[in-house]
């Protein structure tokens, strides 16, 4: 599903924004932000802890105390200072620590391998690479583990945690990643993330009778300012812009099977924008408000509440290949606990 609407431009590059964020896998040292007016007399670490998920609050009060924080040039090591509409201010990140992706034979889902790319299919659950908390089980300690047993020299873009991986899924979602076997390939599809020019479409099964058959949700995304784990609609300027589409591929009585391609890779992006239209995810315990409560079949809610996750899937993929030039295309069938609540739904 492509629409003819462009994005609107930025004139900047993308940066990723969690470990679990489908965007380009590139961080800034240092991170500029202006204060907009919603945020006047803000504290100061609470302003920065809004505006970014690279990092911690504790560690954005740390380096402030350490005089990593500066607010119209000046350092500022109060956390407590008081934001003003305006101020530029400037957050040098605390240095990472490398992770590296230690191999592990765990089995991979292959969609397609060839001596450029590789295209896996995620299942639920598999974080995408090593991080915070995280050091094992992912897809990138199996593909490490592929990697070592064709013989290959790992691709040294994307770093020791996470080689060849150019973008991730969150990790309740399922399908579709490819991965870059060489530097070469991992550059050109990072410059299609970033010309938003490779195509993703997701299957989202929602609550409600959606109204249009096709339409455009666009509506900035950042941390919610009172529930950090979640990320929520705010104002342009302290949220990043975001761009989804969606077109209505089946529809049942208290639910709509969407294909939702997106345009840019915010965190949690596609489950934020359909609780926005207030059609949230089924299963999403994040986004959805409870609203498995309103359905009045047990047999539903139940099946429901067997699903442990939110019903998305990254169900298509297609992007110019690194090597030939040439469009490709991939597709994953929705997995076995989607597909069977599907199932139950076609035959109420």
């Amino acid at each position: 599903m492509t629409e003819p609407e462009q994005d609107k431009p930025t004139g900047k590059p993308e940066s990723i924004e969690t470990e679990e964020s489908d965007e380009l896998d590139s961080l800034p040292d240092t991170i500029n932000f202006t204060v907009p007016a919603e945020a006047e007399g803000a504290r100061l670490d609470t302003f920065l802890a809004s505006q970014t998920t690279i990092t911690s609050r504790s560690q954005i009060r740390r380096a402030i105390e350490q005089g990593k924080v500066s607010v119209k040039d000046q350092l500022v090591t109060k956390p407590a200072y008081e934001v003003h509409t305006g101020e530029q201010i400037q957050l040098v990140l605390p240095e990472r620590l490398p992770l590296e992706a230690r191999p592990e034979a765990i089995p991979l889902d292959i969609i397609h391998e060839d001596d450029q790319i590789i295209v896996v299919n995620k299942p639920s659950g598999m974080v995408t690479h090593p991080g915070a908390g995280v050091k094992s089980g992912t897809l990138a300690n199996a593909l490490v583990h592929h990697f070592n047993e064709q013989h290959l020299q790992l691709p040294r873009r994307g770093g020791a945690s996470r080689p060849g991986i150019v973008h991730r899924l969150d990790v309740g979602t399922s399908g579709l990643i490819v991965v870059a076997k060489t530097d070469h390939a991992h550059l050109h599809l990072a410059e299609q993330f970033q010309s938003r020019t490779i195509h993703k479409i997701y299957s989202a099964l929602t609550y409600g009778s959606v109204k249009e058959d096709r339409g455009k949700i666009e509506a900035a995304i950042g941390r919610d300012p009172n529930y950090r784990v979640k990320m929520a609609i705010r104002p342009e300027g302290i949220g990043r812009y975001a761009l989804s589409f969606y077109r209505v591929a089946e529809r049942f009585d208290d639910f709509t099977l969407l294909d939702v391609e997106i345009k840019t890779g915010r965190t949690h992006q596609i489950r934020v924008h359909l609780a926005h239209i207030k059609h949230p995810i089924v299963a999403d315990p994040t986004y959805d408000a409870g609203r498995a409560n309103m359905i009045k079949s047990p047999k539903l809610r139940a099946a429901i509440a067997r699903l442990e996750r939110p019903f998305l899937h990254a169900a298509r993929l297609s992007f110019t290949h690194p090597a030939s030039g040439e469009t490709v295309e991939f597709s994953a069938p929705l997995p076995n606990d989607l597909q069977t609540f599907l199932n139950l739904l076609r035959s109420a």
